[in-house]
This record gives C-alpha cells, structure tokens and sequence, in this order.
C-alpha cells in the first residue's frame, strides 16, 4: 500500500526512521518484562531552524511545552513539545527523588547519546516551585512542586548545529508500529514559522495593582530588618506580587520572543502548562551540569542602569563600593561554596564580585566553578543549592517559614528552578527570577529584593519596581 502522508520537512530520514523503528520493537519487548521503556531518535536539523519559533507554532491547547535560551552564549536553546512521561515530587526530597527517577527511565532507554549542542537527545524540562509544596495557590495550577516532563518533539541548538529528538513511551500492550505512527503524525504537525508579535498599539489599556499595597512590603522590610539586627538572622529575600490584566489574552510566545530580543545575556524562558505559562529573563544560573563540572554564579546586590555611558559606570562603581551590597553578595558566594564542597574536590571563586549588566539593572555577581568528586546529577546539583541566599535567606531553617509569612505570597516557581537535563544526567537550571506568570488575560509579575541589616525599606520596594521594569512595559502596552 502505498503511504498518503504529506511531507514534512521534519520527516525522518529513512535510515533515521530504520532506526527508531528498531529501537521501539526493543522497548516494546523490553516493556513486557520490565514495565515502560522509552525510545527515541535525534536526527541534525539546519542551521536556519530556530527550535522556540518550532514549539510556539507547533504547540496543541493545553498540553506542556517548553522553551528555554541564553542568547548570548553561542544562540543556546532548548525547546519541548508534548509529554511522554511525567516526574512529578513534592516536600524536601523531591529533588532527588526526581532525579532517581530520571536515571531509572533513562538508564533503559533506546536512544541516541547525548550527542551535538547540550540539550540534543532525549531530555526532561520543567521546573520547581521555590517551597518544597509551593505553587498551592489556584493561580499556580499545573505548576507542581517538582514538575520535570519528557517531551514528545524536542529540538536542541547551539551555533549552527541544531537537533531533533523525537521520543516514545513503549507500554506493554503498544506496539512497535503503532508507537512510529503516532510519532511521525506529531512531526507532521511541527511548522516553521516566524514569531508571534506582540500588539504594539493595543485598544485599550492594561490594568496594573499590587496585590497588596506598597505600604505592606516596606512594613514587612522593615520588620526583616528589626530581627536581623536582633540577631536572629543575617539576611532574608522578601518579593512581592504586581497584578496586570489586559483587554486581550496575553500571548506566552510573543512575550518570550521581546523577552530574548531584549534580555540576550539573561535565561528567557516560557514554560507551559494548560492554559498558563510562566515567562521570564533571568540574570541566575542556579547550575550547569557537565560532566564532573559544574558551574553557577553567586548573584546579590543590584542597581539600575543609564543610557549615559559615564552615569551607568559610576552607578555601576557605586554598587562595587556599596557594603550593603557587598555583604549580601558575600553571603550569598558563602553558602553556594559551603554547599558544594562536600560534592567537590575543589571549589574555585574569585576573592571580589564583578558587575554583570542586563538591558534595566546591574548586580554583583561572582562566578562559581566546581570539580565533582563523583557524577552527581544536575538536578540534584540543583537540589543541593536550591534556595541559595539570593533568592531564600541566611540561615535558611530559620528564613523558610518567615517568608511566606512576611510576604503574604504563594511564589509557586517564582525563585524555583527551571531548565532541563539530558540523558547523560547532564543540564541546566537558572532561577526563576523577574517572572510573569500569563493565564488568559491575566498576569502575575514578582520580583524581590535581599534584606540585610542595612536595608532601607522605601529604596527596597524602588529595587523591586526596577526588577518589575523587565517585563511590565511588555505586558501593560
């Protein structure tokens, strides 16, 4: 019989093809004495595919999907389409016990190896919330506390070298050509198309609030500020919550097109789930994964930018001479190097922070690099770090509870962590900072500041309304 399929310029190759086809017969079989196999095959893409635009045009209503990118560092980008599996946790070991999961599923897996730019092959994307059972609140639906999925489609890019995995979950009652059938009906349906662009002269005006009034986050910085200096703590990161509703739905895609236009240097992300994506810029690696390496970046202590290149210099040498900043920036850099060492041979950091500058802010930050003393996985790197003092507090047994009590807030993934890792166990996670979580025509924005027992609580709520610059003038018109 002769196939009426359409083309796709997605369509495997037939050698690609040959080989999925073999590999889903053994994980079909495997399935029967074992219980669920994955399958998967990567095949090169050209150099022109941009994998986000891929997913934002591609993406079905309601299912997860996911784009992930850092600009600057050589067009990095990871994008995901679709759920084969799901690794879900909640409470203090879901880190790890995601992870475990992770190794089981992948261990067994007949698929391609990690091979070309990080993220090619067959990965997990998602995120976790920033409290062990955060992300409770209505508005947090789909958001679980530890939330990784295996795509169906996903697409890996770095330079010119760009990927494709297409990926299957055999069962025992599947079979082999019924499990390709469903695969290459998915590739079908990927399209290349341009961006979604945002409206830029909306009909009407976008409403914007705090959730709680302004007054309420200088009150409760005020109140951090008397127990630190009462000795009880050294330092808390306290944010708040900035409500915008729009006269139309606000799109997660075109968002994060603006997003990664503007922020190249940042981790722009889109991460969705049923009708709501979380979209974000942020400065925060929280880990990278590769091999026995491992990076991240201790980040504290920030300031707006100039377009005047002489007032941006000196506001950035005002922020290198501010103590207040110094010393929320040390603790920080102290509590990521205390965390790592017992996973390290060695910890390496420069003895001063350097400046990093994003297109509305400056921050202290000071680069983190690690030597493991055994194969510890990205996601439970990221466990082992998760909260550092820059988005949690110091010491963080005794900040945790006096967060959301001071906050008033449900963060969800705000301050969590969100990226991917590979099947090598490879990967990358940054924190999930000057965030917008979209739903129909509503918008959650959040962004905080660390308090320390320098802090004043009116130039505290002005450092939020600059994080907040990031993303409202996108999504209020």
């Amino acid at each position: 019989m002769v196939s009426t399929r359409s083309a796709s310029p997605f369509e495997l190759s037939p050698q690609a093809r040959a080989r999925f086809a073999d590999r889903l017969e053994r994980a079909v079989r495997r399935s029967r004495r074992a219980g669920e196999t994955l399958a998967g095959v990567t095949v090169r893409l050209g150099a022109t595919v941009d994998p986000s635009a891929v997913v934002a045009a591609s993406r079905r209503a309601g299912e997860p999907w996911m784009c992930f990118e850092q600009p600057d560092r050589d067009g990095s980008a990871v994008a995901a389409l679709g759920a084969v599996r799901r690794l879900e946790g909640r409470g203090p070991d879901r880190f790890g016990r995601i992870a475990a999961e992770w190794r089981e599923l992948v261990g067994a897996a007949f698929a391609d190896g990690a091979d070309g730019p990080p993220g090619a092959g067959i990965v997990a994307t998602g995120g976790f919330a920033f409290a062990d059972d955060g992300g409770r609140a209505p508005h947090w639906r789909g958001f679980g506390p530890g939330d990784l999925v295996v795509p169906e489609v996903s697409l890996a890019r770095q330079g010119d070298d760009v990927r494709l995995t297409v990926a299957a979950l055999a069962r025992p009652d599947d079979t082999a050509e019924d499990l390709l059938a469903a695969a290459e009906r998915r590739l079908d349906e990927l399209r290349a198309a341009p961006m979604p662009l945002l409206d830029p002269e909306p009909a009407e005006r976008s409403q914007i609030a705090s959730i709680a009034p302004p007054e309420h986050y200088e009150a409760a910085v005020a109140r951090a500020v008397e127990q630190i200096r009462a000795g009880a703590f050294e330092k808390i990161v306290l944010a708040r919550e900035v409500a915008v509703h729009s006269a139309s739905p606000h799109d997660a895609a075109a968002v994060f097109d603006v997003l990664r236009q503007a922020f190249r240097s940042c981790y722009v992300f889109a991460a969705g789930r049923g009708d709501a994506a979380l979209v974000a810029a942020s400065p925060e690696l929280l880990v990278r994964r590769e091999g026995l390496r491992a990076q991240t970046v201790a980040l504290a202590g920030s300031i707006r930018r100039s377009a005047d290149p002489a007032v941006d210099a000196h506001l950035g040498e005002q922020l290198l001479s501010s103590g207040k900043d110094r010393e929320e920036q040390a603790i920080v850099a102290r509590r990521i190097e205390r965390a790592l060492r017992p996973h390290a041979v060695w910890v390496a950091a420069p003895d001063d922070p350097a400046i990093i500058a994003v297109a509305n802010i400056q921050h202290l930050a000071t680069p983190i690099r690690a030597q493991l003393r055994s194969p510890t996985s990205a996601v439970e790197l990221a466990g082992v770090l998760h909260p550092t003092p820059a988005v949690g507090g110091e010491p963080h047994a005794t900040t945790a509870p006096l967060i959301p009590a001071l906050e008033g807030l449900d963060r969800g993934w705000y301050a969590g962590a969100v990226g991917w890792t590979d099947s090598g166990e490879d990967g990358e996670f940054c924190v999930a900072l000057r965030c917008a979580l979209l739903r129909g025509r509503g918008a959650r924005l959040y962004a905080g500041v660390g308090v320390v027992r320098d802090s004043d609580p009116s130039a505290e709520l002005a450092e939020t309304e600059v994080k907040l610059g990031a993303l409202l003038p996108v999504l209020a018109g």
